[in-house]
């Protein structure tokens, strides 16, 4: 999907009379207007020429089409390009009208990608050869939009209406063995045979020996009308359940029944009428500009644009085999990097070694693993107890508990016993990492790989580094998230870094609501309603009491004037609450962690309340829902604005990537700043600016957004003033 080239099609007539039609439009040969035109004229000249009995389809260097290009959508949102732009025009005049009614037979040889559009333009062939390998999917619903150039038509006519529901509605590509036993493709074969086979195939339709077959009017894969609204009917109950906030994959299913009922033409135009006017929804615009700041991460000025080439990091060592060093060893095994995992006794570091072989076989569970992929995979992790096996490592992750003499002496260790290239990173969550490599001479390769818990399932990768930090350890370390298939965020050094910094005020402001009278178990109905995956108190149970005092006091330490101090969760650890580790927390949990309200909880409301000297307020009693949401979520922007400000991130897109990979916050609302420009700076300061009135210093907005709000002007606006601490 979406390079912003023009791209345009090939054709050569071969002596056996097949023409051999290449899209051309690198990366990932997308589909923009002008391939489509292009297309379009291949195959009309094809139709004309007499030499020409079969046309194959194939994409350049080895990749079929990463689908339609994104970047393309502007067109469909102003309509500024005239009539080749519309998807009615594309479904119908070029996929169904040329390419599929075409007088002479079509393959598609696919290899590497068939996305979006290009699976689409290849189930308009009258038949599909595709490499083992080859991806086949139709993804448009992660970017609020659905299948617009015949893709709900003619997919559940060749896979069925079950599995082409879950390929759309869960966005979930299948491999090509997979694409050939469903009846996605014909045959399966090797790339050095995939354009040869395709053209004999064509000829062999042409001279009637194999069948001719236009996807469109397949009814072999359908269900009876009965049967098929039953189908639809519980896909709509789902997609309610799971994304009650979206709209989009409701108006997939909508066009898919449309070609049920009414016909595959009528439901071309019901698809196409949603594909017009979606990308103008909120959701797509939101999503979109995910998918876009997700590719951004990994361009950090002043480092990726420096000709800098990544060293090969061949072996990784991790001190600390709790919850998070197991988890980053589990992530670095299953990207094939050998792993010496090393503990302080024999005891923690079978539990360690213990906890990767879980997370492994929970992976064979699941049937994600084979048993020999397992055994493979767990042999490149090593145990130690002592640091001789550190001479020719490449990378040491420290993920020991936060105390900060300890990691101190540890990097002190580290400097002696791994050779001088070895990069020197931390796992801390928001010690600053000058104080961590105080005692040291290597502060060029000391760095920030903080993951996030589960760490082998978590996205997201904060890269921190220091004044001191070399840009060569950065882009190596933006090349081993790569490889563990993470999204990187380059941030600069501060307590809490930007997403933990950033999120800080997001349980401190639901503490301040639930004191001044405000029910816990609303705030947390409000919040996941909004989108988020569980609540600020729900959250508090899942990460424990121990982990929420710790940072808080840290936030305490180093941001006293605008942190809310609350004796709540000390006073409940006090009698052995601590979250869900412990069953009882802001919540209770059975046997099996099933979270239930707790009446119990409203007396340490009560005790901490008259110890903060707080009375209930009480607008803030019975608070709507959109209330609670502000209340909440824009302290959170006040603080990314700090963030932005101070040059702790480059842009305001990374700051939206780490919302959603490190906190959960919903995609479709494109991140935590871009979701604040939809309210405006104005209405955010006007908000924060009235409850540090009522409140306290808690809510005061900031310079940066004050200064964006005298301007009207966006708050991801990029900043003139900041000194990036990169």
């Amino acid at each position: 999907m979406g390079s912003g080239a023009k791209g345009r099609t090939v054709m050569e007539v071969g002596a056996d009379g097949v023409a051999l039609i290449t899209l051309i439009n690198p990366p990932v040969n997308s589909l923009s207007f002008d391939v489509l035109r292009s297309l379009k004229d291949c195959y009309e000249e094809a139709l004309r020429r007499d030499d020409v009995k079969a046309i194959v389809v194939t994409g350049a260097k080895g990749k079929f089409s990463g689908g339609f290009d994104i970047g393309a959508f502007e067109g469909f949102r102003n309509g500024s390009m005239g009539r080749e732009t519309k998807p009615g025009y594309i479904s119908i005049e070029i996929i169904t009208d040329t390419v599929e009614a075409a007088r002479k037979p079509s393959v598609a040889a696919i290899d590497g990608l068939a996305l979006g559009g290009g699976l689409e333009v290849a189930m308009a062939c009258h038949a599909r050869i595709s490499t083992p390998a080859a991806q086949l999917g139709l993804p448009e619903l992660q970017l609020g939009l659905i299948p617009g150039f015949g893709g709900t038509q003619r997919l559940p006519r060749l896979v069925g209406l079950s599995k082409a529901l879950e390929m759309m509605l869960m966005s979930k590509p299948v491999k090509g063995e997979e694409a050939h036993t469903l009846g996605l493709v014909d045959a399966i074969v090797s790339r050095d045979e995939l354009v040869n086979i395709a053209r004999q195939w064509a000829l062999d339709i042409f001279h009637r020996r194999r069948p001719w077959v236009a996807s469109l009017y397949k009814t072999d894969k359908i269900e009876p009308l009965g049967e098929a609204r039953e189908i639809l009917k519980f896909a709509r109950a789902q997609a309610r359940k799971q994304a009650p906030n979206l709209k989009h994959p409701l108006v997939c299913i909508d066009a898919i029944e449309e070609g049920i009922v009414s016909g595959p033409r009528a439901g071309l135009w019901k698809e196409a009428e949603a594909f017009q006017a979606l990308p103008h929804s909120d959701t797509s615009k939101s999503l979109v500009h995910i998918f876009f700041a997700q590719r951004g991460t990994s361009k950090v000025p002043g480092i990726t644009d420096i000709g800098l080439v990544p060293r090969q990091v061949n072996k990784v060592a991790i001190l600390g085999g709790g919850l998070m060093g197991s988890g980053i060893a589990t992530a670095l095994i299953l990207s094939n990097y050998p792993v010496i995992l090393k503990e302080v006794n024999d005891k923690f570091l079978q539990a360690g070694i213990g906890r990767v072989r879980a997370n492994l076989q929970s992976r064979v569970k699941k049937g994600k693993m084979s048993q020999e992929k397992f055994e493979k995979t767990i042999s490149l992790l090593k145990g130690a107890l002592d640091y001789e096996s550190f001479k020719d490592v490449d990378m040491v992750i420290e993920a020991v508990i936060e105390n900060v003499s300890l990691k101190q002496q540890i990097f002190a260790d580290l400097e002696k016993y791994c050779p001088p290239h070895c990069i020197l990173a931390s796992n801390t969550s928001t010690i600053d990492l000058n104080l961590i490599g105080e005692k040291t001479r290597s502060q060029n390769r000391i760095v920030g790989a903080h993951f996030f818990s589960p760490a082998h399932v978590m996205p997201l990768l904060e890269i921190v580094r220091t004044k001191q930090t070399s840009p060569q350890v950065i882009v190596d370390l933006l090349d081993v998230g790569k490889k563990i298939k993470k999204t990187p965020v380059v941030v600069g050094n501060c307590t809490g870094f930007a997403v933990n910094r950033m999120f800080f005020p997001y349980s401190q402001a639901a503490i301040l609501l639930v004191e001044h009278g405000t029910d816990p178990y609303q705030i947390d109905r409000a919040s996941t309603k909004f989108g988020m995956p569980m609540g600020p108190f729900r959250l508090a149970d899942l990460v424990g009491f121990g982990v929420a005092i710790a940072t808080g006091m840290q936030y305490i330490e180093h941001f006293p004037e605008r942190t809310y101090k609350s004796m709540l969760i000390p006073l409940m650890q006090e009698d052995k609450r601590s979250g869900q580790s412990t069953r009882k927390g802001f919540y209770i949990y059975d046997e099996k962690r099933k979270a239930s309200p707790d009446p119990e909880l409203y007396k340490y409301i009560e005790k901490s309340r008259s110890i903060s000297g707080v009375t209930i307020d009480p607008k803030l009693v019975k608070l709507p829902e959109k209330d609670i949401v502000e209340m909440i979520f824009l302290p959170v922007v006040n603080e990314a604005c700090r963030v932005l400000a101070e040059g702790i991130a480059v842009k305001a897109a990374d700051l939206d990537i780490a919302a959603v990979m490190g906190m959960g916050f919903p995609p479709y609302r494109g991140g935590i700043m871009f979701w604040a420009d939809s309210l405006g700076s104005k209405y955010i300061y006007s908000r924060l600016e009235e409850w540090s009135r009522l409140y306290g210093e808690f809510f005061k907005p900031c310079a940066y957004l004050a200064e964006r709000a005298a301007k009207g002007a966006p708050l991801s606006a990029p900043a003139e003033q900041a000194k990036s601490r990169l």
